[in-house]
This record gives structure tokens, sequence and C-alpha cells, in this order.
């Protein structure tokens, strides 16, 4: 099969990088820097098993800004540019979506185009209309930053919206890239894919927010949240992954979907999903009360990221508590040696942690590291198990 992605995010590079094992796959994107990279086979991106696999396996990949070389001969163009929450819409802005359509209807319009991008429940009959055009499917990703690759080689399930036979050899381009062998395959109606992806993240936010008010119910009543955590989760159906307490959920997915499944639910009756994206408010109030208590002239930030591993700040939880702390006029300095930039939303950007840590009075970290060890005294953080 000849297939373009279309975007060379977590998601997009990912999946390149996996199709390109049996397929001959060009990568497009509008960034010059990142398509030269993946040319001279490096990972744009933190992610450990797509800079093994660019690196070590024979892949037949391309990258190239050519919106019509790209596009002419793809048999699939797989749409991974990002859609990101707009309040003021209520919705998703999924305008670099249509732009990837219009420019395939243009260039190629018998080619086959799953989205991948994250949509609202609907969207994809919404736009199969816009464009008169069937060609236009809806394929959920479920992955992690850090280990995007990695979940695409062992897929928890592939889903796929829609009944049909170019589904199925979708998926199974999916599945014959993977290492994992019987893997569960859905092919579900447009809309419920798009509610499955909507809903299952919306999960996970939910399962952060819990474990982020049962730390601070234990945090104000003086008890050990470790102790209970641990506790917990030797009860199965509870167990013991995704319980480490943070800032709040962050990142790329979490809080925009959130928002935009409580958008799908308008005029239809909830608690639960209306809490959940409630509660990171409540989480970063908080977190930032606890640090103010302190009465520090200098907030020292350790790491902008999101979770160890990862190379990703949009929208982590700690910029939420930067935001607290800026209204009550503290001074804040960041420690941050993946930015390129010395200032941050104007505050300094340091790249020395023996200087940093000099600067500031307390150190707020959302995950620990070894190098906090030596000024554990300083330091002001939910991390119970130094993961996540």
């Amino acid at each position: 099969m000849k297939i373009t992605i279309a975007g060379t995010g977590y998601v997009g590079l990912s999946n390149a990088v996996l199709l390109a094992l049996h397929n001959e796959v060009i990568a497009l994107d509008i960034n010059e820097e990142k398509v030269n990279m993946i040319n001279n086979k490096v990972s744009p991106i933190a992610d450990e098993e797509i800079r093994q696999f660019l690196k070590e396996r024979d892949l037949n990949l391309t990258a190239t800004t050519d919106t019509t070389q790209a596009l002419k001969e793809a048999d699939f163009v797989v749409i991974s540019t990002p859609t990101n929450y707009d309040p003021d819409q209520n919705y998703f802005d999924t305008g670099t979506v249509e732009n990837v359509i219009e420019n395939v209807l243009s260039v190629n319009p018998d080619a086959v185009m799953v989205i991948k991008s994250t949509i609202p429940v609907g969207y994809t009959e919404s736009v199969r209309k816009k464009f008169n055009t069937k060609n236009i499917i809806f394929s959920p990703e479920f992955l992690r930053e850090g280990k995007a690759l990695y979940d695409n080689l062992y897929p928890s399930r592939i889903i796929v919206g829609e009944q049909s036979e170019r589904a199925k050899i979708f998926a199974k381009l999916l599945a014959e890239g993977a290492i994992k062998e019987n893997i569960p395959i859905l092919y579900t109606g447009s809309r419920e894919a798009e509610a499955i992806k909507l809903f299952a993240n919306t999960y996970l936010a939910m399962r952060v927010s819990f474990f982020n008010e049962l730390d601070t119910y234990a945090e104000m009543k003086g008890l050990d949240a470790q102790q209970i955590v641990e506790g917990i989760g030797h009860d199965p159906r509870i167990g013991h992954h995704y319980n480490n307490p943070s800032f709040g959920y962050g990142g790329y997915c979490l809080p925009k979907d959130t928002k935009q499944l409580l958008a799908n639910f308008d005029g239809v009756p909830n608690n639960i999903i209306q809490a959940i994206v409630d509660s990171n408010s409540t989480r970063k109030d908080h977190i930032a009360g606890q640090i103010l208590k302190q009465n520090p002239k200098t907030v020292g930030i350790y790491r902008l990221t999101m979770k160890t591993d990862s190379d990703n700040y949009r929208q982590s939880a700690i910029q939420g508590v930067i935001e607290r702390l800026k209204e009550r006029n503290v001074g804040i300095v960041i420690y941050e040696p993946s930015l390129r930039e010395d200032t941050f939303e104007n505050y300094q950007v340091m790249k020395d942690f023996d200087k940093f840590k000099d600067k500031a009075d307390v150190i707020v970290a959302n995950r620990l590291s070894d190098e906090l060890k030596a000024v554990k005294e300083k330091v002001y953080t939910r991390d119970l198990f130094s993961r996540d």
C-alpha cells in the first residue's frame, strides 16, 4: 500500500513508522526541520522506540513538506493533525483536519482518508456531508506520549469506525505492523468510534482525579497517602496502575477531550462528566494554596514536562499552578533543560540545576528525580511512586 501520514506528532510519527515496516509511507508536515530530521533517521519527538526504529530498522519512509507529492498516489491518507479545544466555540478546532481533507480532494479524491486526530461525536458524518465524499473514516488512537510506537506495536485494541471492506484492510495494515498477536479488532459506527475515544480518555481523567482527591484528603488530614493508595490497589478491581497523585491531569489529550465530551453532553443529564472537568481546577487551586502556605519569595518550578521521559509540556498541570502563583505575585524561576528559550511566559528559564536550586526557596516538582534528593527539604511534590 501507498500511505500518506499528515502530521508527525506522537500519533502521526508512530503510525508512520509502524506502517512503513510493510508499506510505502510518506510523512507530510509543514515543519521543514521535523521533515529533515525524519529523513535523516532522527526522531523529532522523545520516544525511545521511534528513535530506535528510525535508526536501526529498514523502513520505507520518507518525509516531505510537498503536499501534492505526498498525496497524489496515496491509497490511504492518515490524518493526525492537532485538534485543540476552543473554549469560545465550546468545540474542537478541527481546521487542520479539514485543510488536509480539502487538499486530498483536490489532489487525489479517490484516496481513503482515515482520521486519527481526536474529534467530536458526529464529526465524521458532518465532514462527509460538508465535502460531499464517502471517503472519510475515523479510527481512534490509544497511546501514551513517550510510548507512542510501543503502544502501536502492542495495541490494546484496534477500532475502525466503519463496517466495510476498506475498514478491514486498514485494520489489517495496523495489525500487520504490530508485534502483539490476537489483537481485539472492533468495527463500529463512526459516532460510536468517536465516543469510544472521548469516553476512554475521560475515564482516565476521572481515575487521575480520584487519586488526586484521595491525596488532597490525606494531605489535609495528616494521613499517609501512599499507604492508602497501596491498600486500595490490592483490590483487583482497582489495581496498582494509574494511581500516582499529580498536580492534575494534563498533556495534549485529557484536558481537551474531557471538555469536548462535556460539550457533547449538552442537553444530556450528567454529574460525573462535569465533576471530572471541575476537579482538575480544584486540584490546582489546592496545590497552589499548599505552596503559598510556605510563604516563599521565589518558587522554583522543576520541569514543565508532563511526565517522566517526555519532552511535551503542552497543557501540563504545572502551568495551571504557575498561573495561580502568578496571581499572588510570587517570584518564579523555571528549570527546564529541554527548552531552547531563556524565558517561558516571561519567567526566567534556567538550565543549570545548581544555580536553580540555590535561587529557589521552594522547589515544586510534579514528578521526582534523583537530582532532587540533595535538596529534598526544599521540594514540594505529591509524587508517591517516582513514576508516570
